[in-house]
């Protein structure tokens, strides 16, 4: 089932180079790229993915900042740069579904995708 949602991700989103659904300690518990992905961005595959760990570690203390400060439960984080933009949606308290796109990705379907991942997703990653 993993799979097949991080497919839809993937061929859904424009510019899309990859989807993963990771733990917040920065495990992949599946992961899905397109051939080409590390090209696409001038990255290696182990980059992207060491970037969205490193991306978990801080939307995790942001997470946990917005719930004390009384802002509420924070549900999705966005990270651009020159290589490309990091999407992350949380599932559950511990996990998320990340996408990462091209620079000219299609940012807005690909929030899309992610909100359709978590009503897919939440039931099977519920904690």
């Amino acid at each position: 089932m993993f799979r097949e949602v991080l497919r839809d991700i993937v061929q859904r989103a424009e510019g899309c180079l990859g989807a993963l659904i990771m733990g917040t300690d920065g495990i992949a518990v599946e992961k899905l790229w397109q051939p080409g992905a590390a090209e696409a961005v001038n990255k290696s595959i182990a980059d992207l993915e060491v970037a969205v760990a490193e991306f978990a570690s801080l939307i995790k203390n942001a997470r946990r900042a917005s719930g004390e400060m009384g802002f509420g439960r924070l549900d999705e984080a966005t990270f651009s740069s020159e290589s490309g933009v990091f999407l992350l949606r949380f599932v559950s308290r511990d996990y998320f579904i990340a996408a990462v796109l091209a620079p000219n990705g299609s940012f807005g379907r690909a929030r899309y995708e992610l909100s359709r991942a978590e009503l897919l997703l939440k039931k099977e990653l519920a904690t």
